[in-house]
């Protein structure tokens, strides 16, 4: 079940009364209401956890005048998602960081804030689509993942342009960060037909990775 609210910058999906909540961060060009972010967060919710979804500041803007603009600067948008990680933290609960490309990068940056558990990305942006870490170093996004000390996981397709599997492992990494690939998938996690995967079936794996994830870091 669904809760819409604030003029629609939020919804939350799943039980407000949950042990666990998982604020789940859009990408550059959706919103939160696209239906990769419905989908995902509705299979989350399905298994017990709470997840808030909002727009950040831009994309609250496009919702009301319906102009297609560019994304806030990172600091605008990393204030805003400390903003929600400030307002929907419950003591005694755990608070999960999650994102769709940008926004498991914008979640990457804000791992090792005190309020938050563990961080999952989504499909992360290594590097602009097709164009490797090594054609220009400057345009690398994955810096600052060899110092992360709280809990990651990276879920990245197979076939991502911002990052292909074969590329991913030779990327250095934390040992904090766990990285899995979802087989044949795109930015989107979506297998191409003749691969024998489906987009659906890669999404329940993706989700029961996150699960897993999740389970064993509120145990720890």
């Amino acid at each position: 079940m669904s809760l819409e609210s604030q003029q629609h910058k939020i919804i939350i999906d799943g039980d407000d009364k949950a042990v666990v909540t998982v604020l789940l961060a859009h990408g550059a060009g959706a919103g939160m209401d696209h239906e990769f972010m419905t989908d995902m967060a509705e299979k989350l919710a399905a298994h017990g956890v709470r997840v808030v979804r909002f727009n950040f500041p831009y994309m609250v803007t496009r919702a009301q005048d319906g102009k297609k603009r560019p994304p806030d600067r990172a600091p605008k948008l990393l204030a805003d998602f400390e903003e929600k990680i400030i307002t929907f933290h419950r003591e005694g609960q755990h608070l999960f960081l999650a994102g769709k490309s940008m926004g498991g990068r914008m979640a990457s940056h804000l791992s090792e804030h005190p309020l938050v558990s563990g961080v999952m990305c989504l499909g992360f942006p290594f590097h602009p689509p097709g164009k490797p870490e090594n054609s220009n170093p400057k345009s690398y996004k994955g810096e600052h993942l060899v110092n992360i000390t709280k809990p990651m996981l990276i879920l990245q397709g197979e076939r991502d342009t911002f990052g292909t599997k074969k590329e991913c492992q030779t990327f250095a990494f934390s040992d904090a960060i766990s990285v899995d690939f979802i087989p044949d998938g795109d930015h989107s996690l979506k297998p191409r037909v003749r691969s024998g995967f489906t987009e659906q079936g890669n999404r329940i794996l993706a989700v029961s990775k996150m699960m897993a994830f999740i389970e064993q870091h509120i145990q720890n």
